[in-house]
């Protein structure tokens, strides 16, 4: 069954990119143009060697980006040699969402976006996001895309209740010297706005049930490697269950994976916690991998190479 669905996948994929190369093919001559400059500039606000050059491309990459998305059409354009900027689409194709990393120096990021609607007419129809991490100390909030929770995201699910959607957008928000981090979410539009956080994470089924949350955070020791992401066969959101190494509950910097798995399972509008799935010990978690942070683009800089923090 598993294989089985994985070739079904990949030749969902198969399609879907075919049919962006013909839209390609048939895109505004500038657009290919507009690619180049961002092509480089993405390059540079990840690998230069120093954060001035770094930041500076990602402040040129910023309105060359609105500049490129003004050109009528642009949705149908994939810009897939972008290779640091994550591009994500829901199954509906309503909208696609732009995120990428910017690091200062070693231990710090900041998260950049950009929502772009698929509008009748091909006109730009597009939000900012302004990653808001920084200034507050409650991420369990809703908000708009000017008070955004940053994070690279590297998957993009879409359910519904009463004939409302909702696209969860798995991501990855950070790390430092001690812990990462990932999260869980959820999208949706009021009024043709985009409205991130919503209180559908759900712990009532726990042996000891928790209050439900408006995104779901999960923080661990800096190298455990734990997966968060959605199972398409088991119909659900997977992730490791994190034990602390010493014991103490309130350091999330020692948790680690211990071998088993929690869940989210969607309920009635609601992503209901699992605490424990597939009740065996296992090496590797039966789900597919999210991007390999620790490959990652964004890894480079913590090798040495720049020291400005130190």
């Amino acid at each position: 069954m598993r294989v089985q669905t994985s070739i079904w996948l990949w030749v969902t994929v198969g399609i879907l990119l075919s049919h962006i190369q013909v839209r390609a093919q048939n895109a505004d001559p500038s657009l290919f143009q507009h690619e180049d400059s961002l092509k480089y500039l993405a390059r540079e606000m990840v690998n230069a060697r120093d954060a001035e050059a770094r930041e500076a491309a990602c402040l040129q990459f910023i309105p060359k980006l609105v500049q490129a998305l003004k050109t009528p059409g642009s949705f149908s354009y994939p810009f897939d040699s972008l290779a640091q900027v994550s591009i994500l689409y829901p199954e509906d194709s309503a909208f696609r969402i732009f995120t990428w990393a910017f690091t200062p120096n070693n231990m710090t990021f900041r998260f950049y976006g950009a929502l772009q609607m698929n509008t009748p007419d091909g006109s730009l129809k597009l939000f900012p996001l302004f990653d808001n991490s920084r200034f507050t100390n409650d991420l369990d909030t809703i908000t708009s895309n000017k008070a955004w929770v940053g994070a690279l995201y590297y998957n993009l699910i879409t359910t519904k209740d009463k004939n409302k959607k909702y696209y969860t957008l798995f991501g990855w928000h950070g790390y430092n010297f001690r812990s990462n981090e990932k999260l869980l979410e959820v999208l949706t539009f009021e009024d043709g706005k985009p409205v991130f956080g919503a209180p559908v994470f759900n712990f009532s089924q726990d042996s000891v049930p928790g209050a439900t949350r408006n995104r779901f955070l999960l923080i661990y020791k800096r190298d455990g490697n734990a997966g968060l992401n959605y199972d398409p066969e088991e119909k659900m959101i997977v992730f490791d269950h994190l034990v602390p190494l010493n014991g103490q509950a309130d350091e999330k910097y020692t948790f680690v994976p211990d071998g088993t798995y929690e869940g989210f399972t969607w309920k009635k509008g609601a992503w209901v916690h699992i605490p424990k799935i597939f009740h065996t010990v296992s090496d590797k978690p039966p789900l597919p991998a999210p991007m390999e942070f620790k490959n990652n683009i964004l890894e480079k800089q913590k090798m040495g190479r720049d020291t400005t923090s130190q």
